[in-house]
């Protein structure tokens, strides 16, 4: 049970956690110079939410959360439209979004094993209006999801899983396998899973710069394989360092939230979290 929170301690804890903000705003700004993105024209980040938060509720619950956390982005967990869905529904589903005043921007993480599971989320997606698929391809099929984003003109971000996952644990072990490809198909920069498989989050949004589609953004209690979720400022991850590396690298894509903790009561949570990054961005 947490301890009650009164106000003085609210407003003692803010205040520490601004001013941690701004110095490792400052500390991070060394590594920013060094890849060469420093500047004075940066991006104004665009702050979404991954439906896999709300796992635990349908729909609607899940749509009405989202804007009560002042978002206006999301990207779908099949949980919330199947990705065997009949195009009529998913064209219907997405039309229900937009009636929200939310953008349905992507969906997944979408694991693609086959062929047909590769064609099923590119129809899913081109049904829907979304821009971009975040995906886990199999390494045999990476060659047949770059034909995919040409033909559709859908970009696959490739969500990397942490330490255990043998298919993409780090950003860097999927930039590797497209580096040389169509740069519609980019990464999904985990970074509670990077900083759990001992890579610097922020270091690494710099070094892929290139190739950085979405970003889940989360905090995680340890960097190694046992860290957990948790609310962001109360982990491990410098986090104003990733926000300064993002708005450095001028990403023009989705800062999505994805709650691991709390399927059943998530929303005291990512409220807390959504706050605390929203204070980093304006400390910046």
């Amino acid at each position: 049970m947490r301890p009650k929170t009164t106000r003085r301690i609210f407003l003692r804890n803010t205040a520490r956690g601004m001013t941690a903000a701004a110095l490792a705003s400052a500390v991070s700004t060394t590594h920013i110079a060094e890849a060469g993105f420093l500047g004075s024209n940066q991006t104004k980040l665009k702050l979404g939410m991954a439906s896999y938060t709300f796992r635990e509720f349908g729909l609607e619950q899940t749509l009405s959360m989202t804007k009560r956390l002042g978002l206006e982005r999301i990207a779908f967990k099949d949980f919330h439209l199947p990705l065997d869905s009949p195009a009529e529904q998913i064209r219907a589903t997405a039309a229900r979004v937009r009636q929200e005043g939310l953008e349905l921007y992507g969906c997944g993480v979408v694991y693609m094993k086959t062929r047909a599971e590769v064609d099923r989320a590119f129809d899913y997606a081109r049904e829907a209006g979304m821009s971009v698929i975040i995906g886990v391809p199999e390494h045999a099929l990476v060659s047949y999801v770059e034909q995919k984003i040409r033909e559709y003109g859908i970009k696959v971000a490739i969500h990397n899983h942490g330490p255990g996952d043998e298919v993409y644990p780090t950003p860097q072990s999927a930039y590797d396998r497209i580096k040389a490809l169509d740069p519609r198909f980019g990464l999904c920069v985990d970074v509670g899973h990077t900083q759990r498989a001992g890579v610097d989050p922020a270091r690494s949004i710099l070094a892929l710069a290139d190739r950085v589609l979405d970003v889940h953004i989360k905090d995680v209690t340890a960097a190694t394989g046992e860290g957990r979720t948790v609310e962001m400022g109360r982990g491990v991850i410098d986090l104003p360092a990733v926000c300064r590396a993002l708005r450095s690298i001028r990403y023009g894509g989705t800062v999505a939230f994805e709650f691991e903790k709390d399927g059943k009561d998530p929303l005291p949570g990512v409220a807390e979290s959504v706050g605390y990054v929203r204070g980093v961005l304006a400390a910046l």
